[in-house]
């Protein structure tokens, strides 16, 4: 059968090594000719911040950051940028982190330089999202995409094991998710499966030896590919579930991802046969699933969604908020049972299986 497809890649300056990370935000922001400079970082991630920007003037450091980008955390942030001038936004940290800074860039249009301190991916993504009281909203604009990121392993040394585990499951779900999302095709597929190959060699060794610099360095190069696949291919059922969950529940956002990701492989791989062989062979395992529960076994992956705040009474309501946004191209139909027979599988925790 003849290939046939449209394929979107999206501008981005990647620069990658160990230990350079002061070095190549200085001489971005030289390049930006930029002249006000907010650098947005966690109060957890203060130090790294304040070592990784020492060679640049910064006009505003702002750490008023918080998971899922609630409204208020947002308007407020776009009033500070707007208040000093600013003409560079920053980011040094996680996926809360530049998830604000995209919210700042949606509605001045300023550039990002992204730092990331783990392996969410979001850097390498023009995805948005927003929470408010009726739950999470996301969508896709490429003024939130970061002009440049900067990768350093060193920076995610200090990344406690677990929260590492966490982070790059949640990119292996970005992985796994492309190929099948509502705009896969053989370019993001190929991508996902070489970050798939990235992670599951990286993540054991970090897990092995947090000091791994190798595990790091591999973990980041797959939390990359992840993105750019993921921003390609757009979002498939798995996020679309993850999204309800963080946003109406607020969830802590890695482990959620990567508690949900095997029940979705789970289900979709027996009707997605190509992908799943793709997937299988990227893990080095005969089969999709059996590869994916491999690695979580090896690294101690988070096991249950109650035990990140979910609760099985509100199993009812979920379904009724998923249901309506996983995309009509999900390889597998999903029904109200289903989804519930699911999701009571995550919230429990079993072993998933085909």
């Amino acid at each position: 059968m003849a290939l046939t497809f449209e394929h979107v890649s999206l501008g981005q300056r990647v620069l990658f090594g160990f230990g350079r990370a002061a070095d190549n935000l200085r001489a971005e922001v030289a390049r930006f000719n930029a002249k006000r400079v907010m650098v947005i970082a966690s109060g957890a991630g203060a130090q790294a911040a304040a070592d990784v920007s020492a060679g640049i003037d910064v006009a505003v450091n702002y750490d008023d950051v918080a998971a899922h980008v609630p409204i208020e955390k947002a308007e407020k942030a776009r009033a500070a940028v707007a208040g000093h001038g600013i003409d560079l936004l920053v980011s040094i940290g996680g996926g809360s982190t530049i998830g604000l800074a995209k919210a700042v860039a949606l509605t001045s249009g300023l550039p990002i330089v992204a730092v990331p301190t783990t392996y969410a991916g979001s850097e390498a993504t023009n995805v948005w999202g927003l929470t408010d009281a009726s739950g999470k909203t996301t969508g896709t604009d490429d003024r939130v995409l970061p002009a440049t990121v900067i990768y350093d392993a060193a920076l995610t040394l200090s990344l406690p094991v677990d929260l590492s585990v966490a982070s790059g499951l949640n990119g292996l779900a970005h992985c796994i998710d492309s190929m099948w999302a509502p705009e896969a095709d053989p370019i993001n597929q190929a991508l996902a499966a070489e970050g798939i190959r990235a992670l599951s060699r990286g993540l054991p060794r970090i897990f092995e030896n947090p000091q791994d610099l190798a595990g790091r360095e591999q973990a980041l190069y797959g939390a990359y590919l992840s993105a750019v696949a993921f921003a390609s291919a757009g979002s498939g059922m798995h996020h679309k579930i993850c999204h309800v969950l963080g946003g109406t529940w607020k969830m802590p956002h890695a482990q959620t991802h990567a508690t949900v990701l095997p029940y979705v492989l789970a289900f979709n791989a027996p009707e997605a046969p190509d992908a799943a062989a793709r997937i299988a062979g990227a893990f080095g395992s005969e089969d999709a699933a059996a590869g994916l529960n491999r690695l979580r076994t090896a690294v101690n992956a988070p096991k249950a969604l109650k035990n990140y705040g979910f609760a099985e009474k509100d199993i009812p309501e979920a379904v009724e908020l998923i249901l309506p946004v996983i995309p009509a191209s999900n390889p597998r139909k999903v029904s109200p049972s289903s989804l519930t027979e699911l999701l009571t599988a995550a919230w429990a925790g079993t072993t998933p299986g085909t």
